[in-house]
């Protein structure tokens, strides 16, 4: 059984890695782990350029473990991302060629730009973690995770996600353009020598193997969430069903979203409690996409996380 100062050391070790290579996407990060601890997948939403590949290939890097990236187009099928029967004329038998959704990180790129029927298809494997080819079932990795991208800026040729995959997401990251301190580090380390295609050249550290991360998601059990909090969480979650600004509020998928949420950030800061801090910090990741914006309140300038600002402050905080 792995201590809990243990899983605290693996995860600033981490951190301090990825470190040496991203720079001012704390948040990202972050939530990243948090999401690879209780067998979440994150969504991405931003502009082009803030690192989200190399984020993934970092991590990777540093546990050991595969990634892949599959970059979707609107002529992308099913069998393109799962795999398929290949027939061999050699032994005059079918072979199962496994697709790059085999793999223990992967990187969907512009995951909107797919159309419905290979959305669809990820459905099974983001859910289930298991993928089915011509009728036989493959399990996916222990930790296989997925991390999709969506450009918020392009419209055109696009098919927007229909809610139930939403849901099927953990978190939602919105990716900003860098701070400005953050912006010239960057620029500094390209100054250095430092180019995104080799960052094996940078030192990195394995911080932990595959087998650790798996030991760092069962001590998840051991982290404690006392009635108070539960309720704080099951307040926050019902409020945004009846919340003016709100067509359609979070569902259960989101309760039980963000009470994994907070136990992965407590776990993550070497406790076997959860705090209302824990919970309010995992809020916006986990229910931005959840809750459906009246067209009103859009017009009237109101986002998702203003609205769920207004929320939070209306639920009491336990004590």
């Amino acid at each position: 059984m792995i201590e809990m100062a243990r899983v605290k050391e693996i995860f600033e070790g981490i951190r301090t890695e990825i470190g040496k290579v991203i720079i001012g996407q704390d948040e990202t990060v972050n939530l990243m782990l948090a999401a690879l601890l209780v067998k979440g997948h994150i969504l991405l939403e931003g502009v082009p350029g803030t690192a989200k590949t190399l984020t993934v290939k970092t991590a990777a890097e540093i546990i050991g473990a595969s990634f892949r990236r599959i970059q979707m187009t609107p002529d992308l099928m099913p069998s393109d991302v799962l795999g398929t029967n290949i027939f061999d004329a050699r032994s005059g038998a079918f072979h199962v060629h496994k697709g790059p959704i085999f793999s223990d990180l992967v990187l969907v790129d512009e995951i909107n730009r797919a159309p419905a029927k290979t959305q669809s298809a990820m459905l099974e494997c983001m859910e289930e973690r298991q993928v089915t080819i011509e009728g036989n079932c493959f399990e996916l990795s222990p930790i296989f995770t997925v991390m999709a991208t969506q450009n918020s800026l392009e419209y055109e040729g696009t098919y927007p996600l229909p809610e139930a995959q939403l849901d099927r997401f953990l978190f939602k990251i919105i990716l900003d353009y860098p701070s400005e301190e953050a912006e010239r580090g960057i620029l500094n380390k390209f100054e250095a020598g430092f180019r995104s295609d080799s960052i094996k050249k940078v030192g990195l550290s394995h911080v932990a193997d595959i087998e650790e991360i798996k030991q760092c998601r069962e001590a998840i059990s051991r982290v404690h969430t006392k009635e108070p909090v539960i309720a704080y969480i099951t307040d926050i979650v019902r409020t945004t069903r009846s919340w003016s600004d709100f067509h359609i509020g979070a569902g259960v998928r989101a309760s039980i979203g963000l009470l994994l949420a907070s136990k992965a950030a407590a776990l993550m800061d070497g406790r076997e409690f959860v705090t209302p801090d824990d919970v309010k910090a995992m809020v916006y990741p986990v229910m931005r996409h959840r809750v459906i914006m009246k067209p009103e309140a859009e017009i009237e300038g109101i986002s998702a996380d203003d609205a769920l600002t207004t929320v939070i402050g209306r639920v009491k905080v336990p004590r």
